[in-house]
């Protein structure tokens, strides 16, 4: 028996796509270099279906990213650049304020009366975050040109699901 394993190189990538818009039904061409692939010319039809197997592949991510943007919104947690890029949920930037709202929702203690500074906030969205989604993880990070802003990172669709459920109403 024979095993057909995948290559790396970039003819393997531009092979690859070449099979899977030609088992789609998207007669495309695709040429590969050292850095890229290309597609050829499509048909105007042929983009449109093309557009509709993206979607349709990445369908949980866009509707986990749509569930969650209402959540945020819902509580009044403004996450302006929340987005599906590569195929995760990337939240984005989050004013300090409005990360400390996030974990006390996710079942953090209050940080105290004195406003806390983002990296007390970091530690404590990280914490509540990964015991509200079941050992999820996100990554918090502190924006060092803007003291009342915090960096919140990207989740996959699973991950995202696992905080739209412990958002709930």
């Amino acid at each position: 028996m024979t095993a057909m394993t995948a290559t790396a190189s970039p003819a393997g990538a531009a092979a690859e796509l070449r099979t899977a818009l030609t088992e789609a039904g998207l007669p495309v061409g695709a040429t590969g270099t050292d850095d890229y692939v290309q597609l050829g010319t499509l048909r105007a039809s042929d983009a449109r279906q093309l557009a509709r197997l993206i979607r349709t592949g990445t369908k949980r991510t866009l509707k986990a990213a749509r569930a969650l943007r209402e959540i945020c919104e819902a509580y009044g947690i403004d996450l302006p650049e929340l987005r599906v890029r590569q195929g995760r949920i990337t939240l984005g930037a989050c004013r300090v304020d409005d990360a400390v709202r996030l974990a006390r929702l996710l079942g953090a203690s209050s940080p105290g009366p004195d406003a806390p500074d983002a990296d007390a906030v970091r530690d404590l969205l990280a914490e509540a975050f990964s015991a509200a989604t079941g050992g999820g993880t996100l990554d918090v990070s502190v924006r060092e040109e803007a003291s009342g802003v915090v960096d919140l990172g990207a989740l996959d669709a699973r991950t995202a699901r696992r905080l739209i459920g412990a958002l709930r109403f």
